[in-house]
């Protein structure tokens, strides 16, 4: 059974969070937000979209260590990992020592305000490092409101030498 990640109903669920969360507190689509138009509707089709769209896209869950739950097919290049790998990463592993401060305070302001804009360097399995500018980062939450982890959003980056 070598399903892609996409046709999880799981991830399916996790996809509609994410989008339902990112417009709840930006007021417009994610899709929109990245000039995308044509935006499927069928579920099992927006999990595909998402998945090969062309930013990053990443969430976690709300352990005390959150780990990852979801990462587009960008998110696990630019991060060279399986699908399995990412799932299993605690979201802090990302980030170097030295930004940890940084990445601490802005998940605590995006807990607080719904969600927060970001600039900041992260890691990548193999140890390259790379700059983030114009991140999102917000609280992934279901139709009840409850707090559900929180997801980031970028696609302007670059690796630093």
């Amino acid at each position: 059974m070598n399903h892609q990640p996409w046709q999880q109903e799981k991830v399916i669920q996790r996809t509609q969070l994410i989008l339902s969360s990112f417009e709840h507190w930006l007021g417009r689509s994610l899709f929109e937000h990245f000039g995308i138009t044509e935006v499927k509707t069928d579920a099992i089709e927006v999990s595909q979209q998402l998945f090969e769209a062309n930013f990053i896209v990443a969430s976690h869950g709300t352990q005390t260590d959150p780990i990852f739950n979801y990462g587009n097919q960008k998110a696990l290049d630019i991060w060279e990992l399986t699908w399995e790998e990412f799932i299993q990463t605690p979201s802090r592993k990302t980030a170097e020592a030295i930004e940890q401060q940084e990445r601490d305070r802005l998940l605590a302001e995006t807990t607080e305000k719904g969600y927060s804009r970001f600039s900041t360097i992260r890691i990548t399995k193999t140890g390259k490092r790379f700059k983030i500018n114009n991140g999102i980062v917000w609280n992934v939450i279901d139709n009840q409101q409850t707090y559900q982890g929180q997801a980031a959003v970028y696609s302007d980056f670059y690796f630093l030498p």
